[in-house]
């Protein structure tokens, strides 16, 4: 009897002594993804004085706008092979630094105007959007490094929930900046607490086995759990890692539970650039709100995304501890969250705007529930070339957001209305339950085939 009383008291020592520094990774994450989403809306927020003073029409404008999602989609695969050959730590250290120096950058574009300021300007959102190409991919690299599974997807969800609050706590002051001192001071402003946040991750952010206030409990821990803490290890007999071979591409093309992965986050991305683009013309042209409404109603759904991705993250994780089933854990929410949000479809037969916001909002916190993309994608790329198989997976979603606005806008063009764009977008939720339900089959963690050298 001692003896259980003793052991039982050191598994409670064990219990008790075991750090928690992975919680303290995650929100830094959340804080550079939030940093990622807040550049990304700079030029939303100081186009219109910047374009008036530097002398760019609204197609000039277009063309701008539309650099930064070109060059990310490009950068994916890129950025993935360089989180596999060098590690999340550096190369996400120069990725936070670059993009923010190409958004401080873009205050000095006054000092041009006409057909020179344009395509300065181009030429700087572009770099942003390669430079940012290794973030949501060094994320996932990271959640899988340091997150066991049962816990995984609330880490997840923490770091994804950033692009919802991103406007929340950056617009105001941006907007604040830009009337008070200029729209120059929004782009040094942003850069500048990027460049600061870049030095922070480097004294932050470590391999779970090289983090010096982890301790042994906690690495135990996560190890059991099926973090893979030894993804950015230098190999044992001390030679260097040798980056990924890209006939792993195929591969990952040729698998029928990546390829129902990929499909699933492209039509879930549907939703999402259907949110941040077309849907506040949608209030002003369709519903005849004025801008300060639309200002003000566009943030409820965000908030409602923010609040479904945190209880799609706890769901998953809360199922995980108790069905021990990647599957099940995953799936459910995805699923259920995706069918909730076809609700936006009911905005057709509504003529009121309260019931207009509470459909929108019950689609956004389905799609909140539901996006669990980067969870699944920890769980399933190959520990190998997991850099750039979410590097895949991420130029799969973001191709929707450049299919998805121009189909939209042609829908709308050619029938005057948005009813058959709300059903397009409704249509890609449920595509993206069907993916999951009956082409990803079991989740589980992707084993390569060797590749021999040439």
């Amino acid at each position: 009897m001692s003896d259980n009383n003793a052991s039982v008291r050191s598994t409670t020592a064990e219990v008790i002594k075991r750090t928690n520094v992975r919680w303290t990774i995650v929100v830094l994450l959340f804080f550079v993804t939030a940093i990622n989403y807040g550049d990304r809306a700079t030029l939303a927020i100081a186009g219109k004085p910047m374009s008036d003073a530097i002398g760019i029409d609204a197609g000039g404008m277009g063309w701008v706008f539309s650099a930064f999602s070109w060059a990310y989609v490009l950068g994916q695969l890129p950025g993935g092979w360089l989180l596999d050959r060098f590690g999340s730590k550096k190369v996400y250290f120069l990725s936070i630094l670059f993009w923010s120096i190409f958004t401080l950058l873009q205050g000095a574009v006054g000092l041009f105007s006409g057909v020179w300021a344009l395509i300065i300007l181009f030429s700087l959102r572009f770099l942003v959007g390669i430079a940012e190409s290794p973030s949501f991919p060094g994320n996932s690299r990271i959640a899988a490094a340091w997150f066991p599974a049962k816990e995984r997807a609330t880490a997840v969800a923490i770091f994804n929930s950033a692009q919802y609050f991103a406007t929340v706590i950056f617009a105001p002051i941006m907007g604040w900046l830009t009337a008070e001192i200029g729209w120059e001071s929004v782009f040094i402003f942003m850069g500048t607490v990027g460049i600061l946040i870049s030095f922070v991750w480097l004294k932050v952010i470590y391999n779970p086995k090289e983090h010096p206030k982890i301790n042994q409990a906690e690495l135990d821990y996560i190890e059991a759990g099926g973090a893979l803490t030894n993804m950015d290890q230098p190999k044992e007999d001390g030679s260097k890692k040798q980056g990924p071979k890209f006939g792993y591409i195929k591969q990952l093309l040729k698998n029928r539970m990546m390829l129902g992965v990929y499909l699933g986050q492209y039509c879930i991305n549907c939703l999402t650039f259907f949110f941040i683009t077309w849907f506040p013309v949608y209030l002003a042209t369709e519903r005849g709100l004025d801008l300060k409404s639309v200002g003000f109603i566009a943030a409820i759904p965000a908030i409602c995304g923010f609040l479904g991705g945190l209880t799609g993250g706890v769901i998953s994780d809360a199922l995980m501890k108790k069905t021990n089933s990647l599957s099940i854990a995953r799936k459910t929410p995805i699923v259920l969250g995706m069918l909730f949000s076809m609700s936006m479809v009911f905005c057709n037969y509504v003529d009121s705007i309260y019931m207009v916001v509470l459909f929108m909002s019950m689609a956004f916190f389905g799609k909140g529930v539901g996006a669990l993309g980067w969870a699944v994608m920890a769980d399933t790329a190959p520990k190998e070339i997991s850099g750039l198989a979410g590097g895949l997976f991420n130029m799969c979603g973001n191709l929707s957001g450049i299919v998805s606005p121009i189909a939209i806008g042609y829908i709308v063009k050619h029938t005057g209305h948005f009813e058959w764009a709300l059903v397009f977008v409704a249509v890609h939720a449920l595509i993206a339950a069907i993916s999951f339900l009956f082409i990803v089959g079991p989740i589980k963690r992707m084993e390569l085939k060797p590749i021999e050298d040439k």
